[in-house]
């Protein structure tokens, strides 16, 4: 029984031996230093070292937990500690047998969402979008019609919600505004889209917020309409102004990396700002590439001017 006892204490030993151990004040210092300056850190950005625990990744190192934190948005990232404790790695490992493009794209719910082009395509283009956005207008104008014309019939193109409300003040109205026509009729979101993102002076130039938030609700109106939706529905929907499914959609971007706009995600490709048309053509090209489609014939580029 004392034999049985002895080894029963000497097996919790081992085991607390392989649990978590908290990072010493000393060491967790050195950590933050180190972060800090090879990251280049700013001092608002929060650096929380956490507790040191085993690992089989490699040999003669343990990892330790690393959380940066700005503004309530978190990230964690795992090092690697020599046991002592005199080296710090980050080393970044890839499973291959997961494909990260659409593990990515798995993350993103485009269920009830409008789309433009092809139903069904082997390709999806995400699109994070804000109507207050003049970097999203462009886009918006570069997608439609010229990309739609292009890769319409082979391509599925699909738009979420992700206000900057922090400087585009009717940013969220708008979104809204959006949400509730499309809830009753595709078409008439679309067109929404299109009016809003070509004509967004039409709201800017309203002397005060409330006019501002007027101007959406008569495009809205307007749209809904033109495609016979019912009215009063429509009315009540922009009246109750509902952020539900726009803080769901931010808060999905967020998850995913995304902290300005536009943001397309074609296949998991993340493209990020209004670049130039050529990039989003390569960028759906190795996509279809890839999903076994064939590539559009494209038009030549216009000329670049002579210099004098």
């Amino acid at each position: 029984m004392t034999l049985l006892r002895r080894s029963l204490f000497i097996s919790l030993l081992i085991c607390l031996g392989c649990v978590a151990q908290s990072t010493p004040p000393d060491l967790a210092r050195k950590v933050e230093h180190q972060v800090r300056a090879f990251y280049n850190l700013p001092p608002e950005v929060k650096v929380t070292v956490g507790a040191i625990t085993p690992t089989s990744d490699l040999p003669g190192y343990d990892s330790v937990a690393v959380k940066l934190d700005q503004e309530g948005k978190g990230k964690d990232y795992t090092f690697l500690l020599s046991k002592d404790r005199g080296t710090m790695l980050r080393v970044t490992k890839f499973d291959l047998n997961k494909d990260p493009y659409a593990d990515l794209m798995s993350k993103i719910d485009v269920s009830g969402r409008p789309s433009r082009g092809a139903k069904s395509a082997k390709v999806l283009v995400v699109n994070f979008d804000d109507y207050e956005c003049p970097f999203c207008s462009r886009m918006h104008q570069t997608l439609f019609p010229e990309l739609l014309k292009e890769y319409g019939d082979r391509v599925t193109f699909i738009y979420k919600d992700y206000p900057l409300a922090e400087i585009h003040p009717w940013a969220i109205h708008a979104a809204i505004d959006a949400g509730c026509l499309a809830a009753q009729n595709g078409d008439a979101y679309w067109d929404f889209a299109d009016y809003i993102h070509a004509n967004k002076q039409e709201v800017d130039t309203e002397k005060t917020p409330g006019g501002r938030l007027e101007a959406v609700d008569k495009m809205a109106m307007l749209q809904g309409q033109k495609h016979n939706v019912d009215v009063a529905k429509l009315q009540s929907c922009l009246k109750a102004q509902n952020e539900d499914a726009v803080r769901a959609s931010m808060k999905e971007a967020d998850s995913l990396g995304v902290n300005a706009t536009p943001t397309l995600f074609i296949n998991g490709r993340k493209i990020d700002g209004a670049v130039p048309i050529d990039e989003v053509r390569a960028t759906l090209d190795a996509a279809l590439r890839d999903a076994g489609q064939p590539v559009p014939t494209h038009p030549p580029s216009a000329p670049t001017p002579a210099s004098k």
